[in-house]
């Protein structure tokens, strides 16, 4: 089978690699759907791909199938599953994360905060870039009937991202978020903030995702480039700020933005990946009695609560898709990607 593969610095080679054999609590899924996630820039742009930004490569590892945001139909189990595990046919998205199994975090589910370290799917082990994908069973996570395998992909990073963020910042109706970044995880906390209720103020300097964050259910936009945005949310807020920010982007600025934009007793989340920021922790943080929190995607059970509330709520996921390919199409897809102006990518299969 052909799969993906970044190589370093914005390329990208189509890479032929045998068909995987699952082992032993393993299942192999034929991918449906494979999400582009904000994070594949990382591993895109750098110079030597994932290895560059710090993450460990399994000893003597040839290259790695990109593409972290799996969803397809089990069609082969490995020995060792009991009846009814991952039967053939299932339809699911994976948690794309891989622990020891056993600690008190892998079995909450969370198998990326695993203290003896842990795999990433499309990083440092094959992703969904490609036909096929070898995964432990206990990756696993149902797909809704109602929902469609490119909203599932979408689940299983973007989406799932921004779902989990709202939850742990308890927004309610009655707050008003200002939603810095409208990417894929942007757009989804704008489509699930107005969902819920809260009045959303949604920042970008692209023109054409502001366009898309109002299709969403922004209120209010704000375009950083030609307005000062803490002045902007303010204006916007009677001169209080927001209740409550959440940083997709992870610019500096615009974490900066987020936690002075928001009113005393309000809540900041960063998402965004990467970089730093400077903050005066007295005037920013502890004399406005802010509470800042940094959520990393989300638990496996997360993931399957996400996808149940989408589909009980009947929420059209599947417009969160501005492009749709085939996976020979990968390189123009990611470059069109990279310019950051357009809404969410899939390749569907």
């Amino acid at each position: 089978m052909k799969g993906v593969v970044f190589p370093g610095s914005r390329q990208v080679e189509f890479v032929d690699f045998p068909d995987p054999t699952p082992g032993p609590g393993e299942v192999v899924l034929e991918i449906k759907a494979s999400g582009m996630c904000g994070s594949d820039l990382h591993f895109y742009r750098a110079a030597e791909g994932a290895k560059s930004i710090g993450l460990i490569l399994p000893e003597g590892h040839g290259p790695v199938i990109a593409g972290h945001e799996p969803c397809g139909v089990v069609v082969a189990r490995g020995p060792g599953l009991e009846e009814g595990v991952a039967p053939e046919g299932a339809r699911v998205m994976c948690h794309h994360y891989k622990g020891c199994g056993s600690c008190q975090d892998c079995r909450a589910g969370w198998q990326q905060l695993c203290p003896d370290g842990f795999v990433v799917y499309g990083a440092t082990a094959h992703g969904a870039h490609a036909a096929y994908m070898k995964v432990p069973a206990s990756t696993l996570v149902t797909l809704p009937e109602t929902l469609s395998f490119s909203a599932g992909a979408a689940i299983s990073c973007g989406t799932g991202t921004a779902f989990n963020a709202l939850k742990r910042m308890n927004l309610t109706g009655r707050d008003t978020i200002a939603v810095f970044g409208q990417g894929p995880v942007g757009i989804s906390a704008v489509m699930f903030a107005s969902e819920m209720g809260a009045r959303v103020i949604a920042l970008d300097v692209s023109e054409e995702r502001l366009e898309l964050a109002r299709s969403f259910g922004a209120h209010e936009t704000v375009n950083p480039v030609q307005d000062e945005a803490i002045e902007a949310i303010r204006d916007l807020t009677d001169g209080r700020g927001a209740t409550m920010a959440l940083d997709c982007s992870g610019a500096p600025d615009a974490r900066v933005q987020a936690v002075r934009s928001t009113r005393t007793w309000g809540t900041v989340c960063f998402v965004g990946e990467g970089g730093t920021v400077t903050l005066d922790v007295s005037k920013d943080i502890m004399r406005k009695q802010l509470t800042l929190i940094g959520s990393w995607t989300f638990s496996s059970y997360g993931q399957a609560d996400c996808a149940e509330y989408i589909a009980r709520r009947g929420i059209d996921l599947d417009r969160i898709f501005t492009h749709r390919f085939k996976l020979d199409e990968a390189k123009a897809a990611y470059e069109m990607f990279d310019k950051q102006t357009c809404g969410k990518g899939v390749f569907e299969f």
